[in-house]
């Protein structure tokens, strides 16, 4: 069930009334899309395995590269949107009094067939080691009720993406849940 925080305020006069309905996420991490006319959608969730594969050149040789994925299940998400429309997300998280950048990421699988695999760090035998390889989209963030903020999108590429939402203030993140959409 949705949180929903209702705020009316009216004059003791009764002259003028007015109201707010402001729909926050239930959970910390979960991500709704808002939709043109104010409705809301929750993002679809997964848990993510981590995968770790040698290039042929690594097995052949013993020179190459080692990389680190993101794994979900699935080839695309069920929430599918279009790169010409505005596209806004609320996410909820501890509270909204960090910079949204600091701890919201949007960015870019790679699909095929059965998976949704984005490449978080490669090491290759030179000892040559990139983390932090994801695509990430651009986007602007607002406070938005109480705990929550209002992303908007800047970039609206065609592809298949999540974003994952990590807790500043805890040492000990358990496992990565990623909110997944698709732009068409």
């Amino acid at each position: 069930m949705r949180k929903i925080l209702l705020i009316a305020a009216m004059s003791l006069c009764g002259m003028s009334v007015y109201s707010q309905t402001t729909v926050e996420p239930e959970f910390i991490g979960e991500c709704m899309l808002l939709k043109p006319d104010q409705s809301t959608i929750l993002l679809e969730k997964h848990m993510t395995q981590t995968r770790s594969a040698m290039n042929a050149g690594m097995v052949i040789t013993g020179f190459g590269s080692v990389k680190s994925k993101l794994q979900i299940e699935g080839c695309c998400s069920a929430t599918r949107l279009k790169s010409g429309d505005d596209i806004q997300f609320i996410v909820r998280a501890v509270d909204n009094n960090t910079d949204p950048m600091a701890i919201i990421k949007i960015f870019e699988f790679d699909s095929n067939k059965k998976f949704r695999r984005a490449e978080i760090a490669s090491v290759n035998t030179f000892g040559t080691t990139k983390t932090n390889k994801l695509h990430y989209l651009n986007f602007t963030g607002k406070k938005y009720g109480q705990s929550s903020y209002l992303i908007t999108l800047k970039d609206k590429l065609p592809g298949e993406y999540g974003i994952t939402v990590t807790n500043p203030n805890s040492l000990d993140e358990k496992s990565t849940i990623i909110a997944t959409f698709s732009i068409l």
